[in-house]
This record gives structure tokens, sequence and C-alpha cells, in this order.
């Protein structure tokens, strides 16, 4: 077993840790000075590294620095006194296990160092599972094994694919691996969402226009059909196409040929189509939106990729490869989730799919309030099992109450993000007026008589909270952005309790 590393110029503290760790059974090794630990390092490597912020020869800082430099999964803990609350910060900025304030309780010293240490073996045993290269895509459950080996089978083939699944389940990913492993995979891949682009602008972003073909066209450009020549073409969300360059696109599918807007010379397509749609095409068809012969080109094979809710067995595996991710991106030590946490994940139905997954996960890097990830710290929609009246763009469900809800409640973490409290609605800048409104009904019909007081403090809460987020825990910073004075951050912070 690798020993436990104590740095500190303090004799005293060494001695105490150091026999408190011996009773419990864990081996310990002591240093006075950051130089002969940096020294150390250059043999061996500790489980866990206890570390004094300021000493004598060198900060416990910039020790931090030069040790996650050499060993980014090392859980360091950083001892600080009550007046440092400054340097506690910039400790979690570069990457601390925790901080423990001096004087310290022993047994919460010791308890700490026990939980950096299970968080050190469980880092340990995560290296060794994962591979040397992230997978494409994950899944074990029998649904997504079908979609590999559709995939597999499809590897040595250029046939027209249509892939079917609800939003947010990982269509795109399979357009992706569907290319990769293809005999087009040195070409290039283009994707377009068909729905994102208005009508009078998607002709001329899939098959290019000519200069002064339309009013503000001052040069030829290339269209989405050029650009992916000899590799693959993704339409996403194919069933909002309009009816008219339905028509255009079942032309080049048929003879594979095509014309810029205001151009006269066709050009030939060398291009593998992949389409992608959250609709049922049949039903469009008996409609009369959806073409029923280009329906026949398009669905030659077709791919259904299941909702998450089919395949509940792969979200363990899909939220700790989020975590990881998003702790990677914001610069933090990764959460984990408790038992309770994760049956409660297991068991939401998530409209949102995997994207919903992944917000979450990212939401609970920067929001949950300790490394383990508890029941009650999962966003509201979780807790009450049903979905958030409205959803933030990109398939993230949420509300403006459960943003407040969380943000009241929990405390923030190490300040490494940009991801905002408040989300921000597609029903355009009033938008969370009206939920705050609705979340006020709610209050007053439910009998409450303190709903001014509520709404204000988790209002207040948000706003605090987003604005120390946005500036890494800065509070005069913060205070400047929102407004309001230091001492006005500082009390309201003291107020709503809330632990940053």
């Amino acid at each position: 077993m690798k020993s436990i590393w104590i740095v500190d110029d303090d004799h005293s503290i060494r001695f105490v840790l150091e026999k408190a760790l011996a009773r419990e059974g864990l081996p310990v090794r002591c240093f006075s000075n950051t130089r002969d630990l940096l020294a150390a390092l250059e043999e061996d490597s500790p489980q866990v590294l206890v570390s004094d912020i300021r000493m004598p020869g060198g900060s416990g800082l910039d020790l931090l620095a030069k040790v996650k430099e050499r060993h980014p999964g090392l859980p360091v803990i950083i001892m600080t006194a009550y007046s440092d609350l400054d340097s506690a910060v910039s400790a979690f900025q570069g990457g601390a296990f925790e901080y423990l304030p001096k004087p310290f309780d022993l047994s919460r010293a010791v308890e700490l160092i026990r939980r950096a240490q299970e968080e050190s073996l469980r880092e340990a045993a995560v290296e060794q599972e994962s591979a040397a290269q992230v997978p494409e895509m994950l899944g074990q459950a029998p649904a997504m094994q079908d979609v590999f080996r559709a995939i597999g089978r499809l590897s040595q083939s250029n046939v027209t694919v249509l892939i079917t699944g609800e939003s947010g389940s990982g269509k795109e990913l399979v357009a992706r691996a569907l290319h990769k492993h293809s005999p087009r995979a040195e070409g290039t891949f283009v994707a377009i969402n068909t729905a994102a682009i208005p009508k009078d602008l998607l002709e001329s972003e899939l098959f290019g226009h000519e200069r002064g073909a339309f009013t503000g066209a001052q040069a030829t450009r290339r269209g989405r059909f050029e650009q992916a020549e000899g590799g693959t073409l993704f339409l996403d969300e194919i069933g909002d196409m309009p009816l008219d360059l339905q028509t255009r696109l079942l032309r080049v599918l048929s003879d594979g040929q095509y014309y810029r807007v205001g151009g006269h010379s066709p050009l030939r397509s060398n291009v593998r189509v992949i389409a992608a749609t959250h609709q049922n095409l049949e039903e469009r068809v008996r409609q009369g939106a959806f073409r029923e012969d280009l329906f026949h080109r398009l669905n030659v094979i077709r791919l259904r990729l299941p909702p998450l809710r089919e395949r509940r067995e792969d979200v363990p595996v899909l939220a700790r490869f989020f975590l990881q991710r998003s702790a990677t991106e914001l610069g933090v030590e990764p959460k984990r989730l408790s038992d309770a946490a994760l049956a409660s994940l297991c068991a939401f139905d998530f409209p949102g799919n995997v994207r919903q997954l992944e917000n979450i996960c990212h939401w609970l890097s920067v929001m949950a309030p300790s490394q383990q990830v508890e029941a009650k710290d999962l966003p509201q929609e979780l807790l009450q099992g049903e979905r958030a009246p409205d959803a933030v763009p990109g398939g993230e469900s949420a509300s403006v109450a459960a943003s407040l809800n969380a943000a009241a409640g929990q405390a923030m973490p190490a300040f490494a993000g940009s991801t905002p409290a408040l989300p921000s609605f597609g029903g355009g800048p009033d938008a969370w007026v009206a939920e705050m409104a609705r979340e006020a009904r709610r209050l007053l019909a439910a009998g409450e008589t303190d709903v001014w007081d509520q709404l204000c403090r988790r209002f207040e809460a948000s706003l605090i909270m987003t604005a120390l987020d946005m500036t890494r825990g800065r509070r005069i910073e913060a205070a400047q952005k929102l407004g309001i004075g230091r001492n006005t951050i500082t009390r309201k912070i003291q107020e709503l309790g809330l632990d940053v």
C-alpha cells in the first residue's frame, strides 16, 4: 500500500497527524519542506498528499501545481488557516481534493484523508479499466449492441442509411461511426440540421450558389454536397425539410446531379447520404408533408436508435463517462454517484435522452456540494420524477424554479467553469418571469405563507452564485458585475447560507 505524505514546516502538526494515521493502520511519510518532497517524488509517489499552504522555501499552492503536473489524479489536501479562504479557493482551482482549516479536529482530518485515499484507489481502478482511447459510443444494453452490429455490417458499404430515434439519443454519433468505419473514412464528414436553417437559406446551404444568384450573393459559394464530395453528408431532422427541397434532394439521390442556386452547369455528386429524424416518416407521408418516393430512397437501411429509458443498464457507465469528461473540461476532480443517486438516475425516464443525462452530469460537476453526489443533490426534475415544464435549448430539461431551488439549497464547487445557475430559455427574455410566476402560483396554492421570502432568497442566491461562477469565486469582481457593493455580497452570502 502506498503511504500518505505530509509536508508541513510545523513539527507538531506532522507529529499529531502521523500518530493519528498510524493508529488507523495507514503508512505515513513526513517532510518538513517542499524541496525534500519533490526530490522524493522522483523515485516514489504517495496515495494522498497533505500539504500546508505556507512554508519557508515554497508554498503549498506552488507544490500543488508541480504535483498535479506529474500526477494529475493524485488527491491533494491543502491545510490552511481560517483567514486564508482566498487561498483555499485558489487551491480548489489548482485541483486540490479538499482543504483542511487550521486548527483542525483530528478525527475530521483522519476522515478526510480516508476519503481521499478511497478516491485515489477508485481513480486507479478507473484508469486500469479505461481503454487507451475513448470509445466512440457507449452501451452494453442489447438494443445498443444491435446498433453496433449493424454499424459493423455496414462498414464496407456505401448504402444510404436512415437513422430514427428521439431527440438527444445520439443519432449524429451513429452517423459519424458509419462514416468512420466506411470506405469513405478518408473523406469529409459534413453534418447539417435541416430544421435549424430557414427555408430561404437551406437550398443555398445544401447546393451552394453562384455569384449574383440573389441579393447578397457577392461570391460563388460551395454547398454542403460539394464540401462532402468523396465523403458523407449527414442530413439531420430530414422530416422537417420543405417539400420543394425534398424534390431537389430526390433528384440528387436519383441521378447524382444537382445545380447551384443560380447555376446552369450540372455538378456530379459523389456523396454518401445518411439521414436522421425523430419523426414518424410514414405518418408524414400519409399527411402529405413528406414525399413518398424520397422516403423510399432514404429508407434503404433503417437503424432505430433506442431511447435511454429502453437501455437503463447503460446509465451508470454513461454517467461516469460524462462526469469524468465534465471534470476534465472544468479542471476539477470528477464527482462520483452514491448508490441512491445512481438508482434515481436509472429510474428516470430521460425525455431528453443521452443529451439530457450529459447535461445533468455537467450540472452536477458544477453544482453538487461534495465529491460524492447524493440523491438529494440531483436536479429537481429527477427528484420529482417528471420532466420540467420548459426545456433548455439543446435538450436540457430544467425550469427556472428547479434552478432556483438548486441554487438556494446547494453549495458552489470550485469555480473552474462557466455554467450558469440560471438557464436561458427559448421563449424570449421574459420567459423566466413567467416561470417564476408559475412557481409563485404553485406555492400560494399550496398554502405557503412566506412565498415572498422564499422566491427572493432563491433568486438572490442564483444571481450571486452565477456571478461567482463566472468570476471563479472572486467576490469583489462578482459584486461589480452585479452592480452591488463588496459588503453587500458578503452579507448576502452569509444571510443566504451559501457555502462559497
